[in-house]
């Protein structure tokens, strides 16, 4: 497989498993991390490594409570490691507790999946401020700083952009957590912190990436920019995407209807997410 690859795509796998590695240190249990992961080992043959990687996989989701996805993941690994020692053993253990442990809910998506229908087109007369708003995540995160206690509800209002459907398309609007900040409310450190330990969302440092600009292209520029959402790589079937609003369920519709690929999200700083849309639709 290695040798089909060009140097670029070696090098970009390169990359992916460095920032990967560092992601999946902080965030031990994040599971979708280290699939990349997983998948970036095995296309770079690292096998021993890929071989690792899946075995957390299979920890993480034990963690979770998710039996069934934790034996789907170890019986994958019997399939090319036929007498690996320690899988065998962690499938007798999870038949032994099998009985006594009851699977937990999984953790909330990073984004909704599902996102509420289109609004329906305004009948002739009919005012526009009945058209339904769009569901930008609003709430959510007014949930999050107000009834969090930390910041005012005036001081939502004031930094909060409403995209309505009399928003000019092409436009950039600016992520809640930086107007936050360049208002001088809350620091952006703080402000992402917050909105990490709510979401579960892993953090992706794309200053320090090299972001597919065309991957990003493939993505309606209009979508990409007043929701401040950025296609920033893609791994076979999956689409990286970075936001500053991971409630944001308009967003994830919109990104959705335009590839049929999973979309995997991350949180990503506002500044840097600013910039590279900048670049990226110039």
């Amino acid at each position: 497989m290695i040798g089909e690859l060009t140097a670029e795509e070696k090098m970009q796998l390169e990359q992916t498993i460095e920032m990967f590695e560092v992601i999946t240190q902080s965030q031990p249990d994040d599971v979708q991390s280290l699939e990349i992961l997983k998948e970036a080992y095995s296309k770079l043959e690292r096998e021993q490594d890929a071989l690792r990687t899946a075995k957390r996989i299979a920890e993480a989701y034990l963690k979770l409570g998710q039996l069934s996805s934790a034996i789907l993941e170890y019986e994958s690994i019997l399939q090319r490691f036929p007498d690996d020692p320690d899988v065998r053993k962690a499938l007798a253990d999870i038949e032994m507790q099998a009985t006594s442990i009851t699977q937990r809910p999984a953790e909330a998506d990073l984004v909704a999946r599902t996102a509420p229908a289109v609004p329906a087109a305004v009948p002739e007369g009919q005012p526009k401020e009945r058209v339904p708003m769009l569901d930008d995540g609003r709430g959510a995160m007014y949930k999050l700083f107000v009834d969090g206690k930390h910041i005012s509800a005036g001081d939502f209002d004031l930094c909060w952009t409403t995209v309505d459907h009399e928003t000019p398309e092409g436009k950039l609007i600016e992520p809640f957590l930086m107007v936050l900040q360049d208002k001088g409310i809350l620091p952006l450190d703080k402000s992402l912190k917050v909105l990490c330990d709510k979401s579960r969302l892993a953090f992706i440092p794309l200053d320090k990436y090299d972001v597919d600009v065309e991957t990003a292209r493939k993505f309606p520029k209009n979508t990409c920019l007043r929701w401040s959402v950025l296609p920033f790589d893609r791994m076979s079937k999956t689409v990286l995407v970075a936001t500053a609003n991971p409630f944001n369920q308009q967003a994830a519709r919109e990104l959705s209807e335009a590839t049929s690929e999973r979309i995997i999200w991350y949180l990503a700083s506002p500044p840097d997410l600013v910039k590279w849309l900048k670049r990226v639709f110039r």
